[in-house]
């Protein structure tokens, strides 16, 4: 069904934004970005949640109710959300789990070399006790996160449940490409299925061809809405 609109479509601007989001976490989970880029992470993140929330509401004024309750969700969950997400597992592996466990290390070496005092541990102990702080930081991450992939879990549903209805649309490619991205953090956060380190760099190719596939959706409208006619090709729909 064609959807009149009394402004101009947003959805450029909101795929746009779904990109930009794309692109960031493709980037973590490829493993280019280390806990340093989280916050500048959240910051763009945020952007993106003003432009998918104004796209949501002006889609869902012109009543599309899939695009509208999507973008809507999205702007909640997918940015605003995951957005102070990245900025609390930053704040807490660099001031609350890194220092733990640095001390508990020191304290465990300290204890098991029969000294009181950090300085008096040789450099072969230090090297040993500074050894495990690591894996002992992605244990408490990995506790952390788990509440995440039953969040996730609601927005893999969601997405899912509302596939069918992109059939009639050119970005029935994309919405199957991101529910398959969002069930598989769903099994990386929980622990349920899959090995983390070969997921997440597929989840980062993934994420990071519907980045592109957005950024080119994007642009197609521009071009054929104002020109008026079929500039660029979009995929046709599965079912008229």
């Amino acid at each position: 069904m064609a959807h009149e609109h009394s402004f101009a479509t947003p959805a450029p601007a909101g795929l746009a934004a779904l990109a930009v989001a794309c692109f960031g976490f493709g980037a973590v989970f490829m493993g280019k970005v280390d806990l340093s880029g989280f916050p500048l992470l959240a910051a763009w993140l945020i952007g993106g949640c003003l432009v998918q929330y104004t796209t949501a509401v002006m889609e869902l004024k012109d009543h599309n109710i899939t695009g509208g309750n999507v973008f809507l969700f999205f702007s909640a969950f997918f940015m605003l959300a995951a957005a102070i997400s990245v900025f609390a597992k930053w704040y807490s592996i660099s001031f609350i789990f890194a220092p733990k466990a640095a001390k508990e290390a020191m304290d465990a070496a300290m204890a098991a070399a029969g000294v009181t005092d950090v300085k008096m541990l040789t450099p072969e102990q230090l090297t040993a006790a500074k050894a495990g702080i690591g894996k002992a930081v992605g244990a408490m991450v990995g506790k952390m996160v788990y509440i995440e992939g039953w969040m996730w879990m609601a927005g893999a549903g969601f997405l899912t449940a509302v596939t069918p209805a992109y059939a009639k649309s050119g970005l029935f490619t994309l919405v199957v490409a991101v529910d398959i991205v969002l069930w598989m953090i769903v099994g990386c956060d929980t622990g349920w299925f899959g090995d983390p380190k070969t997921m997440k760099p597929i989840i980062g190719y993934i994420l990071v061809f519907v980045g592109w596939y957005g950024i080119y959706m994007a642009g197609a409208v521009c071009c054929n809405t104002v020109y008026g006619k079929k500039v660029l090709w979009t995929p046709p729909p599965l079912i008229k």
